[in-house]
C-alpha cells in the first residue's frame, strides 16, 4: 500500500532541486574523498576509508528516501479546497486561551512541518484539532504538557 505525501509545489520543486544536486555534485563529493582515503594506503588498516564508505552509503539512503517521497508525493492545490475551513495549506490565526498568545500556523504534511517558520503537521495534536474546524470554534489540543485551547480568529 502506497502512502500518499501531500505537499505544496514549492516544497516538491525544493526537493526535486536538492536530489539533483545530491546526484550531481554531491556524488562527485563522495567519490572524491574516497579517493583521497584511498590514497592513504593499505585500505585493510585506513580508518579514513572506512568512514568514507559508511558516509557513502548514509548519502546514498538519504538519496533513496527523498526519491521514496517524491514518488509518493502528490501536489495539493489550495484554490480548490473551501476557504471557510482549515485543511492542509490553511493559514490560521489562533489565540491559545491557556496564555492568551496569538499564533499564526500554516498545516502542512509531516514532512513539510517546521515550527519556526510557523508550519505545523496537520497530524500533530494541534493540527488534529484545528483541521475541519471555522473561525470562532473552540478546539482542545491534547499535547505532552497537557490540554490547551485554542480559539479559531481567521482562516486564509
Amino acid at each position: 500500500m502506497t502512502n500518499f505525501v501531500y505537499l505544496s509545489r514549492e516544497r516538491l520543486k525544493e526537493l526535486e532541486d536538492e536530489i539533483k544536486e545530491l546526484k550531481t555534485n554531491g556524488r562527485k563529493r563522495m567519490a572524491e574523498r574516497i579517493a583521497e582515503a584511498r590514497s592513504y594506503g593499505d585500505l585493510s588498516e585506513n580508518a579514513e576509508y572506512d568512514a568514507a564508505k559508511e558516509e557513502q552509503g548514509l548519502f546514498e539512503l538519504k538519496i533513496s528516501k527523498l526519491e521514496d517521497l517524491l514518488g509518493r508525493a502528490r501536489i495539493v492545490d489550495a484554490s480548490s479546497l473551501p476557504k471557510d475551513q482549515i485543511h492542509i495549506l490553511s493559514s490560521v490565526k489562533v489565540k491559545n486561551l491557556n496564555s492568551s498568545k496569538v499564533f499564526n500556523y500554516i498545516l502542512v504534511s509531516p514532512e513539510e512541518a517546521d515550527l519556526e517558520k510557523g508550519k505545523i503537521a496537520m497530524s500533530s495534536p494541534v493540527g488534529q484539532a484545528l483541521m475541519g474546524k471555522k473561525v470562532g470554534e473552540i478546539v482542545a489540543a491534547k499535547v505532552p504538557a497537557g490540554v490547551i485551547k485554542f480559539e479559531i480568529m481567521k482562516i486564509d
